[in-house]
């Protein structure tokens, strides 16, 4: 069953609120920036990418950073707020799944390992900390820790990334429970297969993406807008009684309990 409904036909009370994405300079985050933008939100795009940036369009500000470093991460909420007076909501959505990073655990890198932790896990941690200082300021705000389907279920060959992602998992829910009575929620989304240029280029690899659709209940993989479309629900006040929990926006896959194909793993 095709979706009828139009893309971005779901519009927000966004104006004048100011939001913060990393990793926003492509794939997932960009959507998320784009579509905030779009609703009329003040967006600041976080990346360690400025190429990727050159193109962004008007009305989202851009600041370079690598979210593993601590005066990087306070520099780009300083920024935001200094620019627009206030920080609403944070997306921690940078994140990386290099692939040296298929290997079996015995064979995993060191330096590697201690990368991906830097930039998937304590990278949430510290945009998390200083834009919670601002936040509790307000007594108001959202953070969204972008997670992934392999959060909650796992394959072979990837036994940094999963359980990294888990623990994002468990950062929503702590911090949730932390500021719940302080006017903050706190809020995860899980993706599956979407089509982003790191998902196309591994199922390039693979041979093509009918076998990857087909897996999924929906028949076929998923756009970058539907994750934000969830962004932008979780972070609006139509979502006000929802926090320190995950949405799996993964067409279904997670339905089956387990990924069907054993090995290897597109990134998700």
């Amino acid at each position: 069953m095709k979706n009828s409904r139009p893309q971005g036909s779901v519009a927000y009370k966004n104006a004048g609120r100011v939001i913060l994405v990393s990793g926003g300079a492509g794939g997932i985050g960009r959507a998320i920036c784009e579509a905030f933008a779009a609703s009329g939100a003040n967006v600041v795009c976080l990346d360690i990418n400025a190429d990727s940036a050159a193109d962004l369009p008007d009305g989202i500000a851009f600041v370079a950073g690598d979210t593993s470093l601590e005066d990087d991460c306070r520099n780009a909420i300083e920024f935001a707020v200094q620019t627009f007076g206030a920080l609403d909501v944070l997306v921690n959505n940078a994140a990386i799944q290099p692939p040296s990073s298929y290997a079996p655990l015995h064979e995993f890198p060191t330096e590697l390992w201690e990368r991906m932790v830097g930039v998937n896990f304590t990278g949430y941690s510290l945009l998390a900390k200083h834009a919670l200082i601002q936040m509790l300021k307000q007594d108001s705000g959202v953070i969204v820790n972008i997670a992934s389907g392999q959060a909650h279920r796992t394959t072979r060959g990837v036994p940094a990334y999963g359980p990294i992602k888990a623990a994002n998992l468990l950062q929503t829910r702590q911090w949730g429970v932390e500021y719940a009575r302080e006017g903050i929620r706190v809020v995860s989304v899980s993706p599956g297969a979407i089509r982003t240029p790191l998902v196309e280029a591994t199922l390039h690899e693979q041979g093509g993406e009918a076998q990857l659709a087909n897996r999924h209940p929906l028949g076929r993989i998923g756009r970058p807008d539907e994750v934000a479309a969830a962004v932008l629900w979780l972070a609006s006040d139509d979502a006000s009684f929802v926090t320190a929990t995950d949405l799996e926006v993964d067409g279904g896959l997670g339905a089956f309990g387990a990924f069907a194909d054993p090995y290897p793993c597109p990134p998700l």
